[in-house]
């Protein structure tokens, strides 16, 4: 069957089940109500003065009862730091564990060394946000059975609300916890800031283990993750390399296409009509979009402009923005670097909220449904403004959904900046291979070649013209940037299918088939 957006979607796939297809960025939510079938959290015990503390992370894991076909949960906020994850899965493979499903709330580089447990029946599910690195390269390649679901970040969320993901065993590291596992990633040694994705998995998981590096006094403050949800707790040598989970101050780019990307951009919101007192902002932790913030920041400045919030992922820049008044609160569901985390603990205006807060689809307040603007990447976009932000060129699983299609679907102007092309591959093209944010919900898309203001949205484009600004057809754009560097080869895949890439709302928006030739 074909979706709203003309994509092949099987009726049904094996591992996975009946599949719906996207019909549109608010067509299912336009009621106000769900269909589906919500959960309610686990009941669960414990006698008084139990103790929680176990000796050894296999001590914790063994107590849970561990059993074939389990889902584990893990969430991202160390990234490329991670050390529990892959112990995790080493102890349930050593105790014999098997036809596990990996729910973590995406995977990294770090995580490479679940290739191994792939291939010997431990891991035959996984739900994630992102893959990277060889373990998304294998993926493409077929070495996996069932294929992987992508959510973002609110999908997620909702897909845990539904039992589609039904957590047996949550395992969250913690920079510092507790006794009774009161647990924050805002102080310690290994400090990471928010732990905003955990908080979810912690309320509806069967069983609940915190393992930290830093043990402190009760109670253990702030309460990011709370003891009544939580069943053991276990100290560990270290939970992560500090170095890879809070690496300084994240860089601008000095790139000088970047930059003028990122001025476009920064113009295009400041004569859309959105950029005024009280006005709310999202950008992303990469160099170029932290430049729009470094514009951004001056602009308002200049102007004396204060916004209402910042959102999102969080770098130490959106901190410097709210010390120095620009915008009068920070909602801080994943923390990019080092000066954040001291921020979080310290600033009462610095708050860290959950990923369900954020964004999740099946509730009546997700902040992303208040946000004013929001500026976003792109791997590629095609003439109907659609996003792809999970393959590459060659059209391996190399990226994430994040909150990508999240902050796009609730911002009232949604900007996408990416180059027209890289390494003599075109950004702009007329079909994207996998489309994770559909275009409906893109409003401008800014490159250094010019300014391209979805059809959807005429007053936009009408009013940027009048600014003088270089409005570009799409079409016209994507046809200059074929002359330059050519058409690519096709990627060949075959009919198997690798990923299911999930709208926020459940529905089916694309699927990754997988590759024929392989590097």
């Amino acid at each position: 069957m074909k979706n709203s957006l003309n994509r092949n979607i099987p009726e049904f796939i094996n591992g996975i089940g009946k599949i719906a297809p996207f019909t549109g960025a608010w067509n299912k939510l336009k009621k106000g109500w769900m269909d589906e079938l919500t959960i309610s959290p686990p009941n669960k015990a414990k006698l008084p003065h139990q103790k929680k503390l176990t000796e050894t992370l296999k001590e914790a894991i063994t107590k849970t009862s561990p059993k074939d076909g389990m889902t584990v949960s893990f969430h991202h906020h160390l990234r490329n730091g991670d050390f529990i994850l892959v112990e995790t899965i080493k102890i349930l493979a050593e105790l014999g564990i098997r036809n596990i499903t990996l729910a973590s709330s995406s995977l990294n580089d770090s995580h490479t060394e679940l290739i191994k447990y792939i291939k010997d029946g431990t891991i035959t599910k996984i739900w994630t946000s992102g893959i990277r690195g060889k373990l998304g390269k294998a993926i493409s390649e077929g070495i996996m059975e069932n294929p992987v679901i992508i959510h973002s970040h609110g999908g997620r969320v909702r897909a845990i609300h539904t039992g589609k993901i039904a957590i047996d065993l949550c395992i969250i590291a913690a920079s510092a916890a507790d006794e009774e596992g009161n647990a924050t990633g805002a102080i310690g040694k290994s400090a990471f800031g928010s732990l905003g994705y955990a908080r979810i998995d912690s309320r509806y998981s069967k069983q609940v283990i915190v393992v930290t590096d830093n043990l402190v006094e009760f109670p253990c403050f702030p309460l990011s993750i709370q003891q009544n949800f939580v069943d053991y707790v276990v100290k560990v040598a270290s939970i992560g390399d500090p170095t890879k989970i809070a690496s300084g101050t994240t860089r601008i780019t000095k790139s000088p296409m970047d930059l003028r990307i990122a001025k476009l951009a920064a113009d295009v919101i400041e004569k859309s009509g959105y950029f005024k007192n009280g006005f709310s902002f999202q950008v992303g932790a990469g160099g170029a979009s932290l430049a729009v913030a470094k514009f951004i920041r001056k602009k308002m400045e200049n102007k004396e402009i204060k916004g209402s919030f910042l959102l999102g992922g969080v770098t130490s820049y959106g901190v410097d923005m709210l010390n120095e008044g620009l915008f009068k609160t920070i909602f801080d569901v994943q923390s990019f670097d080092a000066e954040v985390s001291s921020s979080l603990y310290n600033n009462k205006n610095h708050i860290e909220i959950s990923a369900s807060l954020y964004a999740n689809p099946y509730n009546c307040g997700c902040m992303t449904n208040k946000l004013d603007i929001v500026v976003l990447g792109a791997l590629e976009v095609d003439v109907d403004f659609n996003v792809n932000v999970i393959t590459g060129s060659k059209g391996y699983l190399r990226g994430a959904s994040g909150g990508h299609c999240d902050t796009a679907s609730g911002a009232e102007l949604t900007v996408v900046v990416c180059p027209s092309f890289r390494g003599r591959i075109s950004t702009i093209n007329k079909r994207v291979d996998t489309i994770v944010t559909p275009g409906e919900s893109v409003d401008v898309v800014v490159t250094e070649r010019g300014i391209c203001v979805n059809p959807n949205k005429p007053e936009l484009a009408q009013i940027l013209v009048k600014a003088g600004l270089n409005i570009r057809n799409i079409e016209d754009l994507q046809k200059e940037v074929e002359k330059i560097v050519g058409i690519p080869n096709p990627i060949e895949r075959t009919d198997k299918i690798v990923a299911l890439i999930e709208y926020r709302d459940g529905t089916a928006i694309d699927v990754v088939r997988q590759l024929k030739t392989v590097e």
